[in-house]
């Protein structure tokens, strides 16, 4: 199989999640920290009471299980997976919907189920962006080969946070649909200009490692210092002739880390993925070399928008409401396509760097961030109609020039563990 076979395999894969615009749905990933409610320090995998555990004890309402080698690992059941990631964060990933109604009422059937389960043992399920408590040296791997696989190849080829990202870090992703290369082209380049616009309105970390981070956008630098060749903003979504056959020339030459064989993973260090791949690789296989790589804007058979912060309801809801407004309203599409019309790779790379200082007070065009954002919400609202009323909460703290990091920042400074109780998806159940 020849290069360019290899490169029309993956463009033919991304082509394939087209779909008509009647079609369009989101979906969204929600991952938490399991964390003790007095202590607030992390609860582990492992060991009574541990998240394993917990998992067993869901798995008893008609779930299906995922396990390796024994070790229960996801569950799936209706419109909901539930999976662990590297040092025990717990995600829920909703199936996509048309409706953000639709959404909300699957993910509070999901709360509902899952939330007594750990609140029983005194834990809370926390909606913040780092780890409120634990160092990630005290925070164990969970027993998935893929992860120790990632762990070892961060230690040795890595920046100097690549360990943060998969210990101590929690976000919100969301996943929007395309119709066409241009569509999709588009999409991505709207959705990469936003890249500090996201991080900045929906900032929700304000411990990391134990202290207080005294700048903005925690996530943002974390990535910025994981691994160049697969994170943060790829320079080509800028290029005029940006299309599924870059995006899939970037996918061959990144290290693939490691690859599912004969029904195990196996190690492959440094090995690009052009090396690996031949004309026997299955869609499964593109899939991982399409999922081992973590830009802010990730191209699967879908564009998932990866930039915020694991955020509370109805702060969740309102950055589904906020994207959905955007992308999938044309003239909304195209009044963002127009804003950013002159932005390119190195002005953003300058923007993102202030908006890490600065937060929502960062300026792009002589105008500070939480200002285009009340615009972003007004132009979202006038396209959602009877869902618009998902963003008021977002309208409300940025009218107050505040993140959702600002809100937590005023209760902890009166009580860490108040402060975590309300920042928990087991106190959004209860507003629900």
């Amino acid at each position: 199989m020849n290069y360019k076979e290899k490169i029309q395999k993956i463009v033919n894969y991304i082509k394939s999640g087209e779909k008509n615009p009647k079609d369009f749905a989101i979906g969204f990933e929600s991952e938490h920290f399991v964390v003790d409610k007095d202590s607030l320090e992390t609860v582990s995998y492992y060991g009574e009471d541990g998240i394993a555990q917990s998992m067993e004890e869901i798995a008893k309402d008609s779930y299906e299980k995922h396990e390796e080698d024994g070790k229960i690992l996801g569950l799936s059941k209706d419109r909901f997976d539930i999976s662990v990631e590297p040092a025990s964060q717990f995600e829920i990933a909703l199936k996509s919907r048309k409706k953000i109604d639709d959404l909300y009422e699957d993910y509070k059937k999901a709360m509902a189920e899952i939330v007594p389960v750990f609140e029983k043992k005194g834990q809370v399920l926390a909606n913040v962006g780092y780890h409120p408590k634990s160092k990630i040296e005290d925070i164990k791997i969970i027993p998935k080969k893929r992860y120790d696989y990632m762990y070892e190849y961060f230690r040795i080829n890595g920046g100097a946070y690549a360990h943060n990202m998969m210990k101590g870090t929690a976000s919100l992703q969301c996943a929007i649909d395309y119709s066409s290369e241009e569509d999709f082209r588009k999409k991505y380049f709207v959705a990469s200009a936003l890249s500090p616009f996201l991080y900045s309105i929906f900032d929700n970390a304000y411990i990391f490692e134990g202290e207080v981070y005294g700048k903005r956008n925690l996530r943002q630098m974390i990535w910025d210092n994981c691994d160049r060749q697969r994170t943060g903003v790829y320079p080509f979504a800028f290029d005029d002739d940006f299309s599924y056959e870059k995006y899939a020339r970037e996918i061959l030459n990144t290290d693939i880390i490691f690859v599912h064989e004969d029904g195990e993973d196996h190690y492959k260090g440094r090995l690009k993925f052009s090396e690996v791949m031949d004309k026997d690789s299955s869609d499964e296989m593109i899939f991982h070399a399409l999922s081992i790589v973590f830009p802010d804007v990730r191209a699967k058979k879908y564009i998932e928008i990866r930039m915020p912060d694991e955020v509370p309801y109805p702060y969740n809801f309102a950055a589904l409401a906020l994207i959905k407004g955007l992308f999938y309203d044309e003239e909304n599409l195209d009044r963002l396509y127009e804003i950013f019309t002159d932005m390119d790779y190195r002005s953003l790379t300058n923007f993102r760097s202030r908006s890490e200082r600065y937060g929502l007070h960062a300026t792009y065009k002589d105008k500070e961030i939480y200002k285009w954002a009340l615009d972003f919400v007004e132009m979202a609202k006038r396209s959602l109609e009877d869902e618009a009323h998902y963003l008021k909460p977002l309208r409300e703290i940025l009218e107050e020039e505040k993140s959702p990091r600002d809100i937590y920042e005023s209760l902890y400074k009166k009580d860490p563990t108040e402060a975590i109780r309300v920042f928990s998806a087991n106190e959004s159940l209860r507003k629900m």
